[in-house]
């Protein structure tokens, strides 16, 4: 093989080094978002309305309202708004700390030790399609932050952006990571049927307004699906970035 043409193909493989501590901590960053659940179910339970809360046919942010009252036509009162919406924010710092400690490589390859991505010439990125994940979790992560801090009835707008870049966001990063991974891991068809999911029920809350029998629901199917989805893509990146450094730990032991 020629110099050119050694030159050549490391310009157009790349192997990403998985074992590092800050991909481990970003993908328990994004196992973190489960913690969701637990709040939910709480809060739930401290409900005080003049109905029982129903998953059916509550809205989520109803969970956050600050007031006791009427609100957009519906009896909400929830004593423990303060827990939902501490949740809110830090599911989306969550998402959001992944983002950023989460390389595109090691999320382009799903975390597989000596798994190599290709990369064309002058090409900066080793996967672009991965960067776009990375912003669209920022760009999620961000709008649950903003909608755990701009309850619905603040009186302001803000509560509706935050709620639609969650959807879509969400949603989009886990239909490009699903496809990423679809041969890589077999929680890679999941997650892309995670966000399938999340954004089929969101175009269908966009035609109908919300105005189906059950619109609990539907903004549940909007929403779950992007935090069991995150969850997931945290669990393989954890699993396999941990596997990775306990073996380079046993090796660095072995070689004293």
């Amino acid at each position: 093989m020629t110099a050119s043409s050694t030159t050549a193909a490391r310009q157009l493989s790349y192997i990403p080094d998985v074992a590092s501590t800050r991909f481990y901590l970003g993908a328990l960053a994004k196992l973190s978002v489960l913690q969701y659940f637990v709040a939910e179910a709480a809060v739930i339970g401290a409900w005080a309305g003049s109905k029982p809360y129903s998953r059916r046919t509550g809205y989520i942010s109803d969970l956050g309202a600050l007031g006791c009252g009427g609100y957009s036509g519906r009896d909400v009162c929830s004593p423990a708004h303060l827990l939902m919406n501490a949740s809110f924010v830090v599911q989306g710092i969550g998402m959001m700390v992944g983002a950023l400690l989460l390389s595109s490589a090691v999320i382009g390859i799903a975390g597989r030790a000596g798994a190599r991505l290709a990369v064309a010439p002058g090409q900066r990125s080793p996967s672009g399609a991965a960067l776009v994940v990375r912003a669209l979790s920022l760009a999620a992560g961000a709008g649950t932050v903003v909608v755990g801090l701009v309850p619905e009835d603040a009186g302001s707008g803000w509560h509706l952006v935050g709620a639609i870049l969650y959807f879509a966001g969400g949603g989009l990063a886990l239909l490009l990571v699903g496809w990423l991974w679809r041969r890589q891991t077999p929680l890679g068809l999941f997650i892309l049927a995670c966000g399938a999911v999340s954004l089929a029920a969101l175009i269908t809350g966009g035609v109908t307004r919300m105005q189906v029998p059950e619109p609990g629901t539907l903004e549940r199917l909007m929403g779950y699906p992007i935090t069991i989805g995150m969850a997931a893509l945290g669990l393989v990146l954890a699993q396999r970035v941990r596997r990775e450094l306990a073996a380079r730990k046993m090796s660095a032991g072995t070689d004293v």
